[in-house]
């Protein structure tokens, strides 16, 4: 028996204030400092996870 389990797992987070800022920051194209969000992070998670190639022989 083994204790590796491959079955995707997802644990969905609710933030109660998505918009406030999450410690980070971001330079724009006109140089202004813009703070990086949680809805940012979970958005550029989202795009990522849709890039995510399977290794050969896993289905």
């Amino acid at each position: 028996m083994s204790s590796h389990d491959d079955t995707p797992k997802r644990i969905d987070v609710l933030r109660v204030k998505p918009q406030e800022p999450v410690g980070g920051a971001i330079i724009d194209e006109q140089g202004r400092e813009v703070p990086i969000t949680e809805n940012m992070v979970q958005d550029a998670c989202r795009e990522l996870e849709g890039h995510v190639v399977k290794p050969v022989g896993k289905d």
